[in-house]
């Protein structure tokens, strides 16, 4: 038995202190002369982020007389404009117009990729591959740079647990683990090694905090849970972007313990400035500051008061602080000095991009044409997108697909450039991407292709209108569900195999893009249980920016290849995968629910007293009548075209000493007929602590390489604080006892050895 409350606690809040101090960087002599030259006007103007619209709002406010509030000195920052020549202009405006001539910051939001887009976040984590990530994150600063944007509002590192909340198509999936490590890879991609290069920018992590978690997967919705349950499962991600280096932070819309994000002093202070020791800038998201008056918390002046006194730096957008801030210090409600270390934070972020120095290094006029859409960057798009797919199924081997084979290639979403980039895709050109019709013709040109739409992508125009707000991703056809039907049906009848593009268009996902129903839809549906009754195999590709309810299709006698949103190069990507010159390798991020009825369900959820039985049904235990307790695909889960089997579990030693590292050693071969790759997953589970730990939760994993018929050893190590969790009293701790560790394929991984912590 472990002790309930074991560790030396003077000594780790000094460590603490000492970590906390060492992150605080020195003044800046320059920007610290700059302020004492500054009227408070000054000081307001740079809170104030507006954009002059024409981009994808997240809000119907669009900023007016945006020219000559620069001239007036009362912006800080821009975003919604790009290219070098309308970067230069504006960087002018301030510098030439104003009296003390302090650049701007110039922000977008570069969700996956700028240009050259890459499949969505969620798509993209399903690659566990850090590398990769990493690469398209500078890829995007390389890009975006080039275009004069120096501050992206990226990455979301939001953890998601409700498929039903469009926006975890924007994040890494339910784990914090995996989500650290994503978050880490994408900050240092965003900013490398040198904020002053001209291929790097400002990351933002974005929302802070807990945005993830709103009740009922509604966006925008309020999120309510405990500091432990925050500390162990939600903030993780935010704390290794901010050891990573990030600059910038931007609050989420979500309360937290009562109180709008973007006016929680404890979030925005205590926790992250004192605890943490983040010395960036925070910026709210757009209008939030403004909706804390819906949220019950005041009027304009109010809330503008309530959020710079918490610690947030910049309004975006609502600009309640330009508009309130200077009465609030006549009237004594908020300090000059407040107002003075905001705009501090701001001026040193400029200072660190170099644009006091140079104001106008992100206006080079030949960077685009060298920079952008690159066949480097387009090859990187098309590795990232094939890595980022997961095979669900593949009924008798139906994939890979003959190069020269008879191929009926039907569904809504087989021949549309306008849903392939994937929500959060402002900057991306959807006509430049490839279509699945296109991909296929380009992989295997010796096949026999013949394409038919053969269903909308749904047939309710309300929803479709809902949808289409930013554009045509669902289009309805003139002609009637029962001809683009048969259509299909004539076309598989003289294939021998029948590939169905099905899914959700891209905005059925992402901000704004809740649904209570996250089944494909029943339009689509239709034509598969059509299609499966010709009896020709069937491969569904299935696109969404979610994890779906796919009961029914998982029990057909079908194959199903997951591809998300691909990204632009979506069609070359898949036909890889589907002709078998990639071997799919992704594995989910997120469990995939039976029924919505199972959400949220989770591989790291905890026992209960009366867990459910392993076998039959016994009443009064934690189980539900008319379905499992598992989920229909478990975190971690993903089918290859060849077979991996799990040999030799060893560990180095059977007790450690507090402060210890254990490697685990894993054989794994390739026991099947393609070379192939596997994400060799590591969880862990504390068998007795002073808090109820979770059944399992990944600690470590390796994407490894294996020849067909070969064998390697992974070892995958286990760090001291990789045995901690946060206790009652929000100590970060490991306690002696017993651990368990499993490792597999996915969560479910039966492989296990176990271990004492001395």
């Amino acid at each position: 038995m472990k002790s309930i409350r074991s560790r030396f606690l003077i000594i780790g809040l000094l460590c603490l202190a000492t970590t906390v101090f060492a992150q605080k960087r020195q003044a800046i002599p320059e920007v610290e002369a700059l302020l004492k030259k500054m009227t408070l006007e000054e000081k307001i103007g740079q809170l104030n982020l507006l954009t002059p619209g024409g981009g994808v709002a997240t809000g119907s406010v669009v900023s007016k007389n945006v020219e000559d509030k620069i001239k007036s000195g009362n912006v800080g920052g821009l975003f919604g404009v790009a290219g070098p020549e309308k970067i230069r202009q504006a960087q002018e405006l301030a510098v030439k117009n104003t009296r003390l001539g302090i650049p701007l910051l110039i922000g977008s939001d570069v969700i996956h990729g700028y240009k050259t887009t890459f499949p969505i976040p969620l798509g993209l984590s399903s690659s566990w591959d850090m590398e990769l990530i990493k690469k398209t994150a500078q890829i995007a600063a390389q890009e975006a740079t080039a275009d004069g944007i120096n501050w992206n509002f990226s990455p979301m590192v939001d953890i998601a647990r409700d498929p039903r909340w469009g926006r975890i198509a924007e994040g890494a999936g339910e784990d914090p683990y995996l989500g650290s490590q994503i978050a880490k890879a994408m900050v240092q991609g965003y900013q490398q090694e040198d904020l002053t290069a001209e291929n790097t920018m400002i990351a933002t992590v974005k929302h802070f905090a807990l945005y993830g978690a709103s009740e009922g997967g509604r966006d925008y919705n309020t999120t309510d849970m405990s500091r432990v349950k925050m500390f162990n499962e939600y903030l993780p991600p935010y704390k290794a972007a901010i050891d990573a280096g990030a600059e910038s932070v931007m609050s989420s819309f979500n309360d937290v313990d009562g109180v709008p994000a973007s006016g929680n002093k404890w979030l925005l202070t205590t926790l992250l400035r004192d605890r943490w020791g983040f010395d960036g800038f925070v910026v709210s998201d757009y209008t939030s500051v403004n909706e804390m008056i819906a949220h019950g918390m005041g009027d304009l002046q109010a809330v503008s008061a309530l959020s710079i006194n918490a610690g947030l730096d910049m309004d975006m957008v609502g600009e309640g602080f330009l508009t309130t801030l200077k009465k609030s210090v006549e009237e004594g409600k908020v300090t000059e000095e407040t107002i003075t270390q905001a705009c501090r934070r701001i001026l040193e972020a400029k200072y660190r991009l170099g644009l006091f120095q140079d104001p106008y290094k992100y206006s080079d006029s030949k960077r685009p044409q060298r920079d952008i859409l690159t066949d480097a960057n387009k090859a990187i798009a098309r590795e990232a997108a094939r890595k980022s797919f997961v095979l669900l199924k593949n009924e008798n081997n139906t994939l890979p697909l003959a190069k020269n084979a008879k191929i009926a290639l039907v569904g809504p979403l087989a021949d549309s450039k306008n849903n392939m980039l994937g929500t959060w895709a402002p900057t991306g050109n959807p006509q430049l991407s490839v279509s699945i019709l296109t991909g296929f013709k380009n992989v295997a040109p010796q096949a026999e292709i013949t394409y038919a739409k053969g269903a909308n992508i749904s047939n309710d125009s309300a929803f479709a209108k809902k949808v289409n707000v930013f554009g045509p991703r669902i289009e309805i056809s003139e002609e009637s569900p029962e001809g683009l039907l048969a259509e299909a049906l004539l076309a598989a009848k003289n294939a021998d195999v029948v590939v169905a593009v099905v899914g959700e268009a891209t905005e059925m996902s992402g901000e704004a893009g809740s649904r209570t129903d996250i089944s494909i839809p029943d339009s689509q549906k239709h034509l598969i249980r059509q299609l499966v009754k010709t009896g020709k195999p069937l491969v569904l590709v299935l696109m969404s920016g979610r994890p779906l309810v796919i009961t029914e299709e998982m029990d057909l006698p079908v194959s199903i290849l997951q591809v998300w949103h691909p990204g632009i190069e979506a069609g070359n990507a898949v036909a890889d995968v589907v002709f078998g010159d990639y071997n799919p390798s992704g594995k989910l991020t997120a469990s995939w629910p039976r029924n919505v009825g199972q959400i949220p369900v989770y591989h790291s959820m905890k026992n209960t007293g009366r867990p459910a039985p392993s076998a039959e049904f016994e009443k009064f235990k934690s189980q539900y009548l008319d379905s499992p307790n598992a989920p229909l695909l478990p975190f971690g889960y993903g089918l290859s075209y060849t077979s991996f089997e799990y040999g030799k579990l060893s560990l180095a030693k059977k007790e450690i000493n507090s402060g210890e590292s254990l490697e685990v050693q894993v054989d794994v071969t390739n026991t099947g007929d393609h070379d192939g790759e596997e994400v060799v997953q590591l969880y862990l589970h504390d068998v007795v602590r002073s808090l109820t730990p979770p059944v399992r939760t990944l600690k470590g994993f390796e994407k490894v390489f294996l020849k067909k018929g070969e064998t390697k050893t992974v070892t995958l190590t286990l760090e001291p604080d990789d045995l901690k969790f946060y206790d009652g009293a929000l100590d970060f701790v490991a306690e002696p006892g017993e651990f368990e560790i499993f490792v597999g394929g996915n969560s479910n991984a039966t492989l296990k050895e176990a271990f004492t912590l001395n």
